[in-house]
């Protein structure tokens, strides 16, 4: 049957069987899919691979597995956006072996599908500070396979390196490295490194089978030493999370002096890094002391909001015991907790009262 279909070119046609019937898109499923190779010897199970994908795909409707043969799966969705986040989310692997991925509108037989690209996250290592440029980098990686930019470049910058995703030839080893000619042409090595890097190969490089595996093992009926390996754990990198702030803006120190009505004050972020913006927040008086008795607190806010009168003629303080407004035990204002600085101390804008002393209270960063 199979030669009949790869060889009708060779036969006569009747009118029954010549070209008279056209498929259209409204013949065409409306699933949306995608073909994978699992790059391992292992039988697969189907239902282990369902429990294992789930949790990480987290699609809402689910999906569908079919198993096609060959160690290739045909994993089909409702809906395109799935496709999208999954493939954008490569590399993905199954019991640490590579899992090869690509899009499939079913135009064209499994068969014919070559699983022969997989993207990285490659991060470049050793780039002198001057050029740590998108130009510089597109231009280093170019050698590794086709490179995408990330829409927004807090993804590519990794305070000493960047990070680019590359498409990946499987049939090709690993590039390890770049050797760099700089304008003074002084040489210099730039590493890199790929995350989320599964079973790889270390006298070849590929990512395709292990070490075991490898024919160059193979062939020396298992001789070679460990020393001849030209690949190593240095080729992994550490997953990327770029929650944390390497860098921030200062304002001028005379910004919010010309202005006369703005103060600076100090913000965090969500990973806890400060930063300093200028604000327009009426004045806030702050008294944190845990065991302070009503009284005691009304006559300390009195004090400090005259004080804060005679130093500030154009301010007007907030007269109010934050004491009955603040629960004990949780004294938090633009997301700094006072427990992480101690009891007895305000906090204000990111602004502690540590280096004031106790019992007093901030008001933008202005001591009371």
């Amino acid at each position: 049957m199979d030669d009949l279909a790869q060889d009708w070119s060779r036969l006569t046609l009747s009118n029954r069987e010549g070209p008279s019937c056209c498929l259209t898109e409204e013949d065409s499923l409306s699933d949306f899919c995608i073909a994978a190779k699992f790059l391992t010897k292992r039988a697969l199970n189907i239902d282990v691979i369902a429990k294992i994908f789930t949790p990480l795909w987290r699609a809402q409707n689910g999906f569908e597995i079919q198993n096609l043969g060959d160690h290739k799966m045909q994993f089909s969705f409702d809906n395109k956006a799935n496709v999208d986040r999954i493939l954008l989310s490569e590399p993905w692997s199954f019991d640490k072996d590579l899992v090869a991925m690509q899009r499939y509108e079913k135009k064209i037989s499994m068969q014919e599908l070559k699983f022969d690209r997989t993207s990285f996250w490659v991060q470049l290592h050793g780039i002198p500070p001057h050029y740590m440029t998108m130009d510089a980098a597109e231009k280093i990686s170019a050698v590794i396979g086709e490179v995408s930019w990330p829409p927004d470049f807090k993804e590519a910058d990794g305070s000493n390196f960047l990070r680019v995703r590359v498409s990946i030839n499987l049939s090709l080893p690993l590039c390890r490295g770049r050797l760099m000619f700089l304008k003074n042409e002084k040489q210099t090595w730039i590493s890199f490194r790929y995350e989320r890097l599964p079973n790889l190969c270390y006298w070849c490089g590929r990512v395709t089978h292990d070490d075991k595996d490898c024919q160059m093992w193979i062939e020396s009926e298992g001789t070679l030493l460990p020393d001849l390996r030209q690949f190593g754990p240095s080729i992994r990198a550490p997953t990327f999370i770029s929650l944390r702030k390497n860098a921030i803006t200062v304002l001028g120190f005379y910004s919010s002096k010309k202005t006369g009505t703005s103060s600076n004050s100090m913000v965090c972020d969500s990973s806890g890094q400060a930063s300093v913006k200028s604000t327009m927040n009426p004045p806030v008086l702050v008294t944190s002391n845990h065991h302070r008795s009503s009284k005691l607190g009304n006559r300390l806010d009195t004090e400090i909001s005259e004080k804060l009168s005679n130093a500030c003629p154009g301010v007007t303080p907030i007269n109010v015991p934050l004491h009955e407004l603040i629960p004990i035990n949780s004294s938090v204002i633009n997301g700094i907790n006072s427990h992480s600085i101690g009891p007895d101390i305000g906090v204000i804008n990111g602004i502690d009262s540590q280096s004031i002393g106790p019992n007093k209270g901030v008001i933008n960063g202005l001591n009371s």
